[in-house]
């Protein structure tokens, strides 16, 4: 994807638009996941789920500061074939896999219960994602 198909006022490693649906579901899936699965939380736990191999799904937020601090992280999951959603707040991922403080990216490498969820999340992204 050559051209992004976004607001101008998102970061710029945001390459295309997560219905708010969809990224809600993401949180849900982080929380769920990190309850009856394993998941993995931070952009250099991030990172090293997705270089293994491991990840069934990676979650971004669109407001972290510096941004170069994920910036990496989509080109990762194009090259490993790991799907990846955008949402808006990195304090919700936090809460959602149980910190008390904000988190930029988070993975998902057991599902547990969110099985049913990530296909779901997966299968909008790859309508989203052209």
């Amino acid at each position: 994807m050559s051209k992004r198909d976004v607001d101008p006022s998102k970061p710029f490693y945001v390459k295309f638009e997560v219905p708010k649906e969809v990224a809600e579901a993401a949180y849900e899936a982080l929380k769920i996941a990190t309850e009856t699965g394993k998941t993995r939380r931070g952009s250099n736990e991030t990172t090293k789920s997705i270089e293994r191999g491991r990840s069934k799904l990676v979650v971004l937020a669109e407001n972290v500061e510096p941004p170069e601090v994920v910036a990496h992280i989509p080109l990762l999951c194009e090259e490993r074939k790991a799907p990846y959603v955008y949402v808006p707040d990195k304090r919700r991922i936090g809460e959602s896999i149980g910190l008390n403080v904000a988190a930029s990216a988070a993975s998902i490498e057991e599902p547990g219960d969110a099985e049913g969820l990530i296909n779901e999340i997966v299968s909008k992204l790859k309508g989203i994602v052209k």
